[in-house]
């Protein structure tokens, strides 16, 4: 038990650069006696004393803010940084050098009983105010962006954003997970947000702007092509809106226009 306590008191040194100190750490990190009094209520759950356990489990909760049920099963060098606002579930299972930080909720979907709460891997950092639900499983090495809502199963290596969750990274392979196996050899993604996790709302709004400048491009190909076959063709010549009256940034609707006047006067000479 106490080598579990110094591997939970030496992973905050290694994921969050305030740490000073051991009798810092031991002193005024909540995320470490929250963990501290889930050990000892873990074990007065197994061993039957349930009303015990989740007496202590509330002095926990009143004390540092942190909701762990006595039932979770936590695995090691868990860190829970800041911690406000943290609640896991009783079926809830999280795996080794998982992080997360305050507001993060592991809760469930049903009413009934049995297993109901996520099930974490290995590695896995869940970003402030992110909620996972349900009886899902995420993949080692996961990393959920803030305020994301997770509902279902996430495969190892992935990244997630948004409401509800949407991967927008591609899995690790296999051969690179194993390369990757520790926290130390993976990097640490505080919060949860990744250099390789974009907006995927801009994302598809700079996929349409694209694509309505491809179309204009062949219409105006086409309307050249009819003048050509026909003299007395009529080309109507109405004024489409510019993208900046769209609600589009003046940027992109600046470098649109010019890079579509340009290539009118490619065309024209």
């Amino acid at each position: 038990m106490f080598k579990q306590i110094r591997e939970d008191i030496r992973c905050v040194f290694d994921r969050d650069p305030a740490a000073r100190t051991i009798f810092e750490v031991l002193t005024t990190y909540p995320g470490v006696h929250a963990l501290m009094f889930h050990r000892l209520s873990h074990g007065l759950w197994r061993l039957g004393l349930r009303w015990l356990a989740r007496w202590l489990s509330a002095l926990s909760r009143w004390l540092t803010g942190i909701e762990i049920h006595p039932g979770a099963t936590i695995g090691r060098r868990f860190f829970i940084d800041h911690g406000m606002g943290v609640v896991i579930g009783e079926t809830a299972e999280i795996g080794d050098d998982c992080t997360l930080y305050h507001g993060v909720t592991l809760g469930g979907t049903s009413w009934e009983k049995g297993k109901r709460h996520p099930t974490l891997g290995s590695n896995v950092v869940v970003g402030a105010g992110a909620k996972v639900l349900g009886p899902i499983t995420l993949g080692d090495g996961v990393r959920v962006g803030s305020n994301s809502v997770v509902v279902k199963d996430v495969l190892s290596g992935a990244t997630v954003v948004g409401v509800p969750g949407r991967i927008v990274c591609p899995d690790r392979s296999e051969a690179e997970r194993r390369r990757h196996a520790t926290a130390q050899k993976l990097g640490f993604d505080a919060y949860g947000a990744t250099q390789d996790a974009p907006d995927p709302v801009a994302n598809a709004i700079n996929s349409l702007l694209d694509h309505v400048h491809v179309m204009d491009n062949k219409m105006e190909t086409m309307c050249a092509a009819l003048k050509r076959l026909d003299a007395d063709y009529a080309d109507v010549d109405v004024a489409l809106p510019e993208l900046g009256d769209c609600g589009i940034s003046d940027a992109v609707g600046e470098s649109a226009r010019a890079k579509t006047k340009q290539e009118k006067l490619d065309e024209s000479n």
